[in-house]
């Protein structure tokens, strides 16, 4: 979404969020089986959490590494709305003006994140097969790889769900079913991901639905009030490999209180206590993606920030480990 009242509060993250030695992306080498994916450049920096009390992280959980993105102006790597992983360190993302990007994970030898390696983007497309042209069409924002591995990508502005096929085989899209509601032009469906044999969605501005091909069905109706300046909006969503799903939020506050925060949500649209909460003048940006995976016998959490093409705001990737 385009977050420009960020400017200002973000500008603490040059010295927040800073430093370490820059890491170079090893290319992509393309495929055979890889088409329509074009190899991209990037560098990384490593980031902490910034000032100390400024993070606040729950019991059982620690700070895993992350990285902050760097790329040219024109580069797709930015505005990217979520995140989820593929298996083998990979891991999928997607922007708001309608690009996939995706990647591996450079972990150190303690499993903390350090880098970014091997990225490519390609152009998602409409249901006739051509590209994507404009942001009222491309304005994407969730993302969730179903049981049977298809790709489902949300778009706001004009609502929907489309089903790209699977990974290894995009194609052009298929409508899905999506939540009968009027979702506001800019505040739509930003948290999707995998539901048994059907997809869970949530609202920016509140509702969760539990959606499968013939229906969705609600679970925490939108509230009847638009939210206030401040509140937290579920802005990205993931399955949590233990049952249930983990969702991140964001909250903004004139004139420079932006933060982020992630929690468990149970079946029944129930958010569970804060296992993390990032706030100036600590690490924070517009934090809109979520992935989860086990790693032995605890969960991995990355987070995405969109930096909505604003020289300001970051492309960064966070990871936390949950017990």
């Amino acid at each position: 979404m385009n977050r420009r009242i960020y400017v200002a509060a973000l500008a603490a993250l040059t010295l927040a969020a800073c430093a370490g030695a820059v890491v170079t992306s090893q290319p992509w080498t393309p495929t055979p089986e890889a088409d329509g994916w074009s190899a991209v450049s990037a560098s990384t920096r490593p980031v902490g959490l910034g000032l100390p009390g400024a993070a606040v992280l729950g019991e059982g959980v620690r700070y895993a590494g992350g990285v902050t993105v760097l790329a040219g102006a024109d580069s797709p790597l930015h505005s990217l709305s979520d995140l989820k992983l593929t298996g083998g360190g990979g891991f999928i993302t997607v922007s708001d003006v309608g690009d996939l990007a995706r990647g591996s994970l450079m972990l150190d030898r303690r499993g903390r994140l350090i880098g970014l390696d091997g990225l490519r983007v390609r152009r998602l497309t409409l249901t006739d097969g051509s590209l994507i042209s404009q942001k009222a069409e491309g304005d994407a924002e969730g993302l969730a790889v179903t049981s049977n591995g298809d790709l489902l990508v949300s778009f706001e502005r004009h609502h929907r769900i489309w089903n790209y096929g699977p990974l290894t085989a995009l194609r052009s899209p298929q409508a899905v079913r999506r939540p009968d509601f009027p979702f506001a032009e800019n505040d739509g469906m930003e948290g999707l991901a995998a539901s048994g044999e059907g997809w869970r969605v949530a609202g920016e501005s509140g509702g969760v639905w539990d959606c499968v091909p013939a229906r969705c069905t609600v679970v925490t109706p939108p509230p009847e009030a638009p939210l206030r300046e401040g509140a937290y909006r579920i802005t990205g969503m993931d399955r949590d490999p233990a049952g249930g799903w983990f969702v991140v939020q964001r909250s903004w506050r004139a004139p420079i209180d932006v933060r982020a925060r992630v929690r468990r949500m149970a079946q029944d649209g129930t958010l569970g206590p804060v296992l993390i909460e990032l706030k100036l003048p600590g690490t924070t940006d517009n934090f809109e993606g979520i992935a989860a995976e086990r790693r032995g016998d605890r969960t991995r959490l990355y987070i995405l920030s969109d930096d909505n093409f604003n020289a300001v705001q970051r492309t960064m990737m966070l990871a936390f480990d949950v017990r």
